[in-house]
This record gives C-alpha cells, sequence and structure tokens, in this order.
C-alpha cells in the first residue's frame, strides 16, 4: 500500500503528459512511440514530440512528413487517425502498397525511437467547422483513417451525434479498425458500423453486406441519408461513385465533402492529372506568353515552361512522374530545391518560411519568371 502510494516501484514507467502545444515552426521533430499491426498489410505509427508538447488539430486534418530514405527525403501527407481528444500522441496509419518507397520503409524499417520530421496540421475535410445532428461517413479501403478520426472524437466527447459509418473492403480482413468500430457500436446506440466487403472465403467468412455500395443499400441502411452530412473519403473510382449515386438520388449535393489522398500510387491518379492538366492548358500558351527552360538535375530532363503553367503540370505533360498529391500547395509532396532562377509560387501552407528561404519550392504551385535549375 505505502509502496504504491509512494511510488516504491523505480523500475515502473512513469506517464508524462505536457503541458504547452507542439509547434512544428519552433521544432519540427517526433519520435515514433508504437507500432501497431492493424491489418495484414496496415499499420498504425504513434508519434509524440521530441520536446514536450501537445498535439491541437481538428479531426480530419493529415500532417506532411519528411522521410529519410536511402540518402534522400521524400515528403509524404498522411491523414491523422488518432483523435484530438487525446492530444498527447498522434498516430497515422499506412497501407502497404507494392512498390510504394515510403509505405514500405515505414513497414519495414521505422521502429520505436526513431525520429521524422514533420510539418501541420493542414486540410479542410473536417466535421468540425460543419456541425450537423446526423452524419453518414462512408470510406474505401484505407480512405477510413480520416473518418476515423472523426468517430473516435465524437465518442470520446460522449456527445451522441447520429452517425451512420459504411465502410468498404476487399474482405473481412481487410477492414481497418474493425473491433474497435464494432466496440463503439456496442456502447453507443446512436453510432451505427456497417462493413461492406467484396470477397469472402473460408478462412474470413462474414455475416454482413458483401459487394459495393449502392442506391438500394443506401436506402436500406440508411433511408434518411437526405437528412445526413456526408464525408467520404476513399479512391477516386469510389468518390465517383459515391457522387453518382448521391446525386441520382436527389442528395443535396452542398452538403457533400470529400477526400482523396493517394500519395504512393503514381499510375492512375498520375494519368488523371495530366489529362486534367493538357485540357485546361490546351488555350493557356500563346504567341505572347513566354517560355522558359526548367532544367531537372537528377533525372536530367529538360522541360519548356510557359510563364502562365506550373512547373509540375508542364513537367507531367513532358512524361515526367513527379511525386505530388494535392495540386494546391497544401501538402508539401512536391516540395523541391531550387538550385537557380526565381518562380512566382502561390501556396496554401505547404511550405516553411524558412525552407522557402533556404531555396525549396512547391512545383505544384510554382510558375517560372526564368529558367530554372531544379533538384529532381
Amino acid at each position: 500500500m505505502s509502496e504504491a502510494a509512494g511510488g516504491g516501484n523505480s523500475g515502473s514507467a512513469s506517464i508524462e503528459l505536457a503541458d504547452g502545444l507542439w509547434d512544428s515552426e519552433a521544432d519540427d521533430t517526433l519520435v515514433c512511440q508504437a507500432v501497431r499491426d492493424e491489418t495484414h498489410d496496415v499499420k498504425t505509427f504513434v508519434l509524440k514530440p521530441a520536446a514536450p508538447g501537445r498535439f491541437r488539430f481538428k479531426p480530419g486534418q493529415f500532417m506532411t512528413y519528411a522521410f529519410e530514405i536511402d540518402g534522400e527525403t521524400i515528403y509524404r501527407c498522411y491523414t491523422i487517425s488518432s483523435a484530438p481528444t487525446r492530444p498527447d500522441r498522434i498516430s497515422f496509419t499506412v497501407k502497404r502498397v507494392p512498390g510504394g518507397p515510403v509505405s514500405n520503409w515505414l513497414h519495414d524499417s521505422f521502429k520505436p525511437g526513431m525520429r521524422i520530421r514533420a510539418v501541420g496540421p493542414m486540410g479542410d475535410f473536417t466535421c468540425a467547422d460543419l456541425p450537423a445532428s446526423k452524419y453518414l461517413f462512408l470510406s474505401g479501403g484505407s480512405g477510413i483513417t480520416p473518418l476515423m478520426s472523426m468517430a473516435r472524437t465524437f465518442h470520446d466527447l460522449g456527445q451522441r451525434e447520429d452517425i451512420v459509418f459504411i465502410h468498404n473492403a476487399r474482405s473481412p480482413a481487410d477492414i481497418i479498425f474493425r473491433e474497435e468500430l464494432e466496440g463503439m457500436a456496442r456502447v453507443d446506440d446512436a453510432f451505427r458500423f456497417v462493413p461492406i466487403v467484396q470477397n469472402v472465403s473460408p478462412l474470413a467468412p462474414s455475416s454482413g453486406l458483401r459487394g459495393f455500395l449502392t442506391r438500394g443499400i443506401l436506402d436500406v441502411v440508411v433511408p434518411d441519408f437526405r437528412e445526413r452530412e456526408v464525408f467520404v473519403c476513399g479512391p477516386a473510382p469510389y468518390l465517383a461513385a459515391v457522387k453518382a449515386i448521391l446525386a441520382e438520388a436527389g442528395y443535396e449535393m452542398a452538403r457533400y465533402h470529400d477526400e482523396s489522398f493517394n500519395f504512393e500510387t503514381l499510375t492512375a491518379s498520375e494519368k488523371a492529372v495530366a489529362t486534367e492538366a493538357e485540357l485546361q492548358l490546351e488555350t493557356e500558351a500563346g504567341p505572347t506568353v513566354r517560355t522558359y527552360t526548367v532544367e531537372f538535375t537528377k533525372t536530367r530532363r529538360s522541360v519548356e515552361v510557359p510563364e502562365t503553367m506550373t512547373v509540375l503540370e508542364a513537367a507531367k505533360r513532358a512524361g515526367m512522374r513527379l511525386p505530388s498529391s494535392c495540386s494546391k500547395g497544401m501538402c508539401g509532396t512536391c516540395k523541391s530545391k531550387k538550385v537557380s532562377g526565381t518562380v512566382a509560387m502561390t501556396h496554401q501552407g505547404g511550405i516553411r518560411q524558412r525552407e522557402i528561404d533556404a531555396g525549396m519550392v512547391l512545383l505544384c504551385c510554382s510558375k517560372p519568371n526564368s529558367d530554372l535549375v531544379i533538384e529532381r
């Protein structure tokens, strides 16, 4: 009794809670505290500040991380999967992508005690700014993470919002956070979790819904979906399918909110961005528009870029595959070193002033004012 009260067990771990807020401008270093298996190919990474501090963010926001892999700095954005109601730690959840340099490094090499740099939080995909009496959360695959942050937040606050959470996965074994979501539904009758799986097997049976999200499923599972604020996250085809279902059903699309971050698959998404840029920019360059030469040192490529076009858009039109995600200057994925030249850059928080002072630029929102040399 006296030993427990006095803390006589010197070998036990202590619980340290910070008082101040973590500020990435002052110290951008985060330390891996734990790694947790969610499914056979999904892990959650729990982080704490190098110096004591608490995180402040809105559920659904993301962070930009700088990973040092094989002597190269690679930037990636990952949604925060933890809830701001538990501010002493922050977590992000990553699915292993075949051939993905960052996801594979995280799964194979990132361990407790290791450090990374981060900036954020960022993003406006959040229920915090859109209060409602009823919500419908729709997610596909690893798109579950921002909605999980929202669900955890409501659950911790105990406000009993009416939430229906429908998640699509390949198989029962691929349902991320399944046990936690089912537990939340058991103790809160205002929260319903409905998984839909595409495939089942003798080793992975399912008594729930099978196939894909359809208008029929919405009508049966959540017949009042037209009355709900809808948040959707997942791959681009999933978002397109959901929007089509809701629009056809007469849903008021002003209450529809989606997010699609797919940072490591540079195939379909890259093609889609390049095609869109090509259509938008087809008539941009005229006889009075100046064109500059942009040289990329690592790939030894040279691209002609009109002054009306961003460096990223021009590079993709030329067939280059450069890391990119948001294309809005928010995430920092396309951050690159400018060796020489000048640009006009209009960003939305994806780069800090000290990085700009050091010659870094975001290619997605930088238009050339002169010939450029970029370290890419």
